[in-house]
């Protein structure tokens, strides 16, 4: 059997406050994108809607059902969503996923990668998940996702289908992934880490990734990642790990703590340019 790849963008997670998937795609309407529902995660904690893109990756639109308020103190309910790894985090760009596998461990493959590199990155063992769609199809994946003293949101966490990714990725009809931005796919996702931690988080990703950066300062670093379908307008997506640049990077890092700062798209020519917000996320809009 051969190696999976570690390095296929599959879905960035973008997450609102409680009860706003509404309102989320909405807003992500008025900024040019075709949104699409989603559905209820196994559990009921999380409901999201999606925004597939041509390039065969995704956004997902994320918020818990509730405020962690609904949940009686110290029921097994309120447990579970305490646990969960984005209850803690502040609106906006959160995590994101590599494609993972149903049939091999990826956490085994890269933490066998981190022992052999010396590198500190482990990934816990993989767990079942699912969603039920809005029609009713119940979907099926397998997360290997980093262990929390391992950073997660700014190594990925890797989704493996169980169940075909065509139901929870719809990339039939093509017009699912037309929208009217002009948005092709992923150019980069770029993550801010602390100037002490850039040196860590580079073996780290090397060990995630499975091969070198493409380009390595002392405060950017680039690897280039490959997407579930073909390339689109030439380009293949970038994840850069850097240190802030400006005094604005500097406070959100302050503030947010290390994780994606922005997230840019490849647009076809003429239309969007520039930058946007969310209003809780930096958008890049990048000619394709």
């Amino acid at each position: 059997m051969s190696t999976p790849s570690t390095k296929t963008l599959d879905h960035i997670v973008h997450l609102t406050p409680p009860g706003s998937v509404d309102e989320v795609s909405r807003q992500f309407r008025e900024l040019g994108f075709h949104v699409l529902p989603g559905g209820t995660h196994a559990g009921g904690l999380t409901q999201n809607a999606l925004v597939v893109l041509q390039d065969g990756a995704y956004l997902e639109l994320i918020s818990f059902t509730h405020p962690a308020s609904h949940y009686p103190p110290g029921s097994p309910a309120r447990q579970k969503r305490d646990a969960d790894p984005w209850a803690w985090k502040e609106p906006g760009w959160i995590d994101y996923a590599f494609l993972g596998s149903s049939s091999t461990s990826i956490s085994k493959l890269i933490n066998s990668r981190a022992k052999k590199d010396k590198s500190g990155i482990r990934y816990d063992p993989e767990v079942d998940g699912g969603r039920e769609r809005s029609d009713g199809k119940v979907l099926k994946w397998r997360i290997s996702a980093p262990s929390r003293d391992s950073g997660r949101g700014v190594a990925p966490f890797f989704c493996g289908d169980v169940t075909p990714r065509e139901w929870r990725v719809p990339l039939d009809p093509p017009s699912n992934a037309e929208h009217p931005s002009g948005v092709l796919g992923i150019a980069y996702v770029r993550i801010l880490v602390e100037d002490d931690d850039l040196s860590d988080v580079t073996a780290d990703m090397t060990s995630v990734i499975g091969r070198s950066p493409v380009s390595h300062t002392s405060r950017r670093v680039t690897w280039v990642l490959d997407t579930p379908s073909t390339d689109v307008a030439g380009g293949r997506p970038r994840l850069i790990i850097s240190v802030p640049e400006t005094e604005g990077e500097r406070w959100t890092l302050e503030g947010r703590g290390e994780g994606i700062y922005e997230v840019a798209f490849l647009v076809s020519s003429g239309m969007k340019a520039g930058q946007s917000w969310t209003p809780y996320g930096k958008i890049v809009w990048l000619k394709g």
